[in-house]
């Protein structure tokens, strides 16, 4: 039986690891992207297999709404883990999220929230 993939969208290396290390303890086949843009990019490569549900750092975004509107258009289920500036940013929070998480939040709570929408 396959693993669900999760691609984890973070610009900070280690809380990327660290989730995607926690991830796979639980089950899942977890990758860790830098920016949505690369995200964006592998999405869009020829025969590309999505993944199951993809966590979005909101922090980490290059700056593009269209990038993000281009990830979210994927129709992939997405956890949103957004800081107090981004929690606050109106378009930020109604963009269709499966999942809005605020600051503070643990990693396990964020595994939490993947498995909520999609279990191993």
């Amino acid at each position: 039986m396959d693993k669900p993939v999760v691609w984890i969208v973070d610009a900070d290396h280690w809380p990327r690891a660290e989730l995607r290390a926690l991830l796979i303890e639980r089950g899942y086949d977890a990758m860790g992207i830098e920016t949505v843009r690369d995200a964006v990019l592998r999405a869009r490569l020829p025969r590309a297999e999505l993944p199951a549900v993809i966590v979005v750092d909101l922090a980490s975004l290059d700056g593009s709404e269209a990038l993000l509107a281009a990830l979210l258009e994927t129709g992939v289920p997405s956890i949103a883990v957004a800081g107090a500036v981004e929690g606050e940013q109106e378009r930020a929070r109604h963009r269709g999220w499966a999942v809005f998480l605020r600051r503070p939040v643990t990693l396990g709570e964020i595994a939490d929230a993947v498995t909520a929408v999609k279990p191993p």
